[in-house]
């Protein structure tokens, strides 16, 4: 079973129809907040719609397409993270995330995405991952630019939530890239 120790009790691990309640009670106590920039919380409106999106995402895995993983503080779910489609033939695939408000500033989508990251370049030998980010989202944005990712461009009218079109920042990393900088990473952590 696909799973990663992020740091202290924050892992991530592959969603299983058992967390539909949970997941479904995340969503809509954070569906105010959520709602700004991701537009499934307008369509997950019951636990049978959380469920639906937990088989879709195993059926992914199943077909080799892509991962949504949970995850998680103390073994409760406080987000979503994942590959939304591998695209084998140009081994490359893009991230998308989301997190609990009152999870926030913790480092922990950072860490989720890195840990994404090490899987996409090392396991699945990809070349290039993407992340799309509302352009007037600072909290999404500063990931990949945490991260080290080049920023590759703006979207217009990218994305329709609810009544609004949103622009997307795209955000690129490529392998080689990606190892440069955790060599560097590794580096300066012998040196502390």
């Amino acid at each position: 079973m696909l799973r990663f120790k992020l740091a202290d009790d924050r892992s991530m691990r592959l969603l299983d129809s058992s967390d539909a309640g949970e997941l479904f009670e995340l969503i809509d106590a954070n569906r105010e907040y959520l709602a700004r920039w991701m537009p499934f919380v307008g369509q997950t409106r019951g636990v049978a719609d959380s469920l639906a999106f937990i088989g879709s995402a195993r059926r992914q895995m199943a077909e080799n397409r892509g991962v949504q993983m949970a995850v998680l503080s103390a073994d409760r779910i406080i987000g979503v993270a994942g590959f939304h489609r591998v695209d084998w033939a140009a081994h490359s695939t893009s991230i998308g995330y989301w997190l609990a408000e009152e999870h926030q500033g913790a480092g922990t989508m950072t860490l989720a995405v890195s840990a994404l990251l090490d899987h996409a370049f090392t396991a699945l030998r990809l070349s290039r991952v993407e992340i799309r980010a509302g352009a007037e989202n600072s909290r999404s944005r500063a990931i990949p630019e945490r991260l080290g990712f080049h920023e590759g461009g703006l979207l217009r009218s990218a994305e329709r939530i609810d009544a609004r079109l949103i622009d997307h920042v795209i955000y690129e990393m490529t392998a080689e890239r990606w190892q440069q900088l955790s060599a560097s990473a590794s580096r300066d952590a012998l040196r502390a």
